[in-house]
């Protein structure tokens, strides 16, 4: 059975290696997964979460994107590390997919995530706050992590990942998510 994947990155910049990363994804990824990925300027066009403005109704770019979780099969999120945390374009969406309290959009989800940063770190402690964010509701892919580091030196002029060794961690973290994603199906209740 064919699986479709629901890829973020959570930067709206145009050369942004978490972009480039979830771009290898799609290139990477195993025979029968499908990874769609957001378009940056999909996520830019959701406003930051207000309960008010909830109240009045919840505006057209995140019905779109609690749509697309919920459509999924799985949930691939490429996060930057920005004051060791996760970027606040994303920490808006996840808050806005979260809602109404108690049934998250990618509650139930499984959701792999991974992440790239031109610093030392690799986004450890930016995956780490993601997880905080979202663990609770969802079934993040335990192992492998993978955390790109000096993301400068793995990427070509053109934004294409060409680090081999990257790719096949790339490659090794899709492998295992269509396998969690499997088993999460197989141990699901039935409806």
């Amino acid at each position: 059975m064919a699986l479709t994947v629901l890829g973020i990155a959570g930067s709206l910049r145009a050369g942004s290696f978490n972009r480039a990363l979830l771009a290898a994804a799609v290139e990477l990824a195993p025979p029968g997964m499908e990874i769609r990925p957001w378009e940056a300027a999909r996520l830019a066009e959701i406003p930051l979460y207000d309960a008010d403005l909830e109240a009045r109704g919840v505006p057209a770019p995140v019905d779109a994107l609690k749509a697309a979780m919920r459509a999924a099969d799985g949930i691939l999120i490429a996060t930057p590390e920005y004051n060791h945390s996760i970027p606040g374009v994303l920490k808006n969406a996840i808050d806005w997919a979260s809602r109404p309290a108690g049934k998250p959009a990618y509650g139930g989800k499984p959701v792999a995530i991974l992440g790239a940063t031109p610093g030392i770190g690799g986004t450890i402690r930016g995956q780490l706050a993601l997880r905080q964010a979202i663990d609770a509701d969802t079934h993040v892919l335990p192992t492998p992590e993978v955390f790109v580091a000096r993301a400068g030196e793995k990427f070509d002029g053109a934004g294409r990942l060409a680090d081999e060794t990257t790719r096949r961690f790339v490659a090794g973290l899709l492998r295992a998510f269509e396998a969690w994603i499997d088993r999460l199906r197989v141990s699901a209740p039935a409806s």
